[in-house]
């Protein structure tokens, strides 16, 4: 079920306010290029600015839009272990088919502080659950030996491993393959990560070309890694100027040069720099997209 491409969905904003015209014909645009399940209020959709009214809308919202089509993962993680139960049953009870939890970050707990409050999250909340570990945006790091643990747990299903570090990749798919489904959390390393055997992407570069990316992991969890590595290539620049600044200035940014949404983002977070525009206009007049 949760193998694939997920687009790690952007949320649309018009005049101060999330786009719920503009979220739902992202939703259908992705369906129909073939996208195989969606992250809604993650890290691309400016989760930490959204209002908790807010983030419950765009969840219920994107569960109702899919309608079972697809996969629907809700971005439900906080540094309050309370909080995140309250988002994750929320998620929970609109129908969502799995929730994605950052490691606890800014307070930074210890392996066994991280390992509680990911258990006590999955015995408060039976609906499958990804530990999502991205330490460099969370100031802590999973451990090996804490995902060990955590795989023992009935609902704990997988892993977006954002580390950036193949070893570390190589390390948690040779200790926990069988009992986790581990996805790329970074698109530069899905297809390598994909070769180790991770059985899909968490994807920011989807948002743009949901075609390309679909089809790059379906070629490579077929076996087929030459053709995969020919799509690879032609998403290569595009995957490295939508990180020209931090994610999601530049993929909202394409998206609107798309035509898809504004490219209204939320302060702290401020839009790309003319500099930047420029080069990203360039790779997406070069892949023909604009």
């Amino acid at each position: 079920m949760f193998s694939g491409s997920h687009v790690a969905i952007v949320t649309p904003f018009k005049n101060g306010r999330v786009d719920e015209d503009a979220y739902k014909n992202l939703i259908e645009w992705h369906i129909e290029q073939g996208t195989n399940g969606i992250i809604a209020c993650g890290t691309t959709g400016e989760s930490p600015t959204l209002s908790h009214a807010e983030h419950n809308r765009v969840i219920e919202l994107c569960v109702k839009t899919v309608n079972k089509r697809i996969p629907v993962m809700a971005g439900t993680g906080s540094n309050s272990t309370v909080e995140a139960i309250s988002l994750t049953e929320h998620a929970a009870n609109v129908g969502a088919d799995a929730a994605l939890l950052v490691n606890p970050y800014y307070n930074k707990p210890t392996q066994e502080g991280i390992y509680q409050h990911y258990k006590a999250i999955a015995e408060a909340v039976s609906i499958p659950q990804f530990i999502y570990n991205i330490p460099g945006r969370t100031a802590s790091q999973v451990s090996t030996d804490t995902i060990a643990r955590l795989a023992e747990l009935k609902n704990v299903a997988g892993v977006k491993d954002a580390v950036g570090d193949l070893a570390v990749t190589t390390e948690i798919i040779s200790r926990c393959g069988d009992d986790l489904v581990i996805l790329s959390g970074d698109d530069t390393l899905t297809l390598p990560m994909m070769v180790l055997g991770a059985k899909g992407v968490i994807s920011t570069t989807a948002n743009v070309v949901p075609a390309k990316m679909a089809k790059m992991v379906e070629l490579a969890a077929a076996g087929d890694f030459k053709a995969a590595k020919r799509v690879h290539y032609e998403m290569a620049e595009l995957m490295k100027v939508l990180f020209i600044e931090t994610n999601p200035i530049p993929v909202k940014a394409a998206l609107a040069m798309m035509g898809k949404v504004t490219d209204e983002i939320r302060l702290p977070l401020c839009p790309i720099s003319q500099m930047s525009r420029e080069k990203l206009q360039s790779v997406m007049k070069q892949m023909e997209l604009i």
